[in-house]
């Protein structure tokens, strides 16, 4: 039951919405940076916060003499730097965590601090502000030790790893400030996100930009595993998409839940390796050549993940264009034009 002395807050949105500001947290990171330009093109006035531990002041440099953004340099950890990002705030994408599975079971305290602690910090600053929408970055590996194929949302298992237990818990706070305040949430449980911006440097790196780094550099990739784990690899232009519904939707039913954020299709590393080859081949024809080592497997690994995605078209009427092939061929050719090779 909610809290009778909180009035729960009631929205109607109109055209006028996209003059209203937005916060990006975390948006000089791969996703947040790509939210930025989209938010930014249809003019709205966006506000960054980003202390650039895993983000770039390169990815928002062409709108920080842009008026109608605001680049606030600050931690999530720091409930002052929160409080002063959702000033006079509508909305609120809350992008800002650590990622990596290993980086997570190496240091679990700081993967904690960040994706837990910070991530309270914002849903607060956001409840006192006003805020009238809370879309936060979930995530896949939240399904945890469960099998069932393919991932519904209301179907979980126990999580694997340090990271997946920060963004279980912050499924749960998010549940709670609605029911207990009346905030508008919902999380998108993202299904491994490639594209453009996404960095191939680091210990950490996304697999497909490192695989498309070391192809490039004729060194070869390293497969945890037999390559026949799979994922439901997502396209970044499928999850700004998806960021745009989840915080502009009226439906009532829509929100104070969780969706997948994917393309609703698998594919094994070894098939993206084969993807991989022969999109770069058209750029070097040599890639083609380039063996893989398979190594061992992976700590805290989930061997398969396919998403359902019948909630989200459903609820938020979502229609991801890009499918795993579709979304390589545009990423190739950006990962070609910018990524540093001999």
């Amino acid at each position: 039951m909610k809290n009778p002395q909180i009035t729960q807050q009631k929205t109607r949105y109109t055209m006028n919405e996209r003059m209203l500001k937005v916060l990006i947290t975390g948006g000089a990171g791969f996703i947040g940076s790509n939210l930025c330009d989209h938010f930014m093109a249809k003019g709205y006035k966006v506000i960054c916060l980003d202390n650039f531990s895993t983000g770039f002041r390169k990815n928002i440099e062409d709108h920080l003499s842009n008026p109608n953004f605001t680049l606030i340099e600050g931690d999530i950890r720091n409930i002052e730097d929160c409080r002063k990002a959702v000033e006079g705030v509508s909305y609120v994408l809350h992008q800002a965590a650590l990622g990596s599975v290993p980086r997570s079971v190496k240091d679990p305290l700081t993967s904690n601090d960040v994706n837990v602690g910070g991530f309270l910090n914002m849903i607060t600053a956001s409840r006192d502000a006003g805020v009238k929408r809370f879309v936060y970055a979930a995530s896949s590996s939240t399904y945890g030790d469960s099998d069932a194929l393919p991932k519904e949302e209301e179907k979980i298992g126990k999580p694997l790893s340090p990271y997946a237990v920060t963004k279980y818990i912050n499924e749960l706070y998010a549940d709670v400030f609605n029911r207990t305040y009346g905030l508008e949430t919902i999380g998108l449980r993202y299904f491994n996100v490639f594209g453009r911006r996404q960095d191939p440097a680091g210990a950490y790196a996304a697999v497909i930009p490192r695989f498309v780094l070391q192809l490039m550099n004729h060194q070869s990739p390293i497969i945890n595993g037999g390559g026949d784990y799979s994922r439901d690899f997502t396209y970044i232009d499928n999850v700004i998409h998806m960021n745009e519904l989840a915080m502009l939707s009226q439906n009532p039913a829509a929100v104070n839940t969780v969706y997948n954020t994917a393309f609703g299709d698998r594919t094994t590393l070894n098939e993206l390796l084969g993807y991989l080859k022969e999109f770069l081949s058209e750029y070097d024809s040599a890639i083609e050549n380039v063996e893989v080592i398979y190594g061992p497997e992976r700590l805290g690994d989930i061997p398969h993940s396919l998403a359902s995605i019948d909630k989200a078209k459903r609820l938020l009427h979502y229609d991801p264009q890009f499918s795993i092939r579709k979304g390589l061929k545009e990423a190739v050719a950006w990962y070609w034009n910018n990524l540093k090779r001999p």
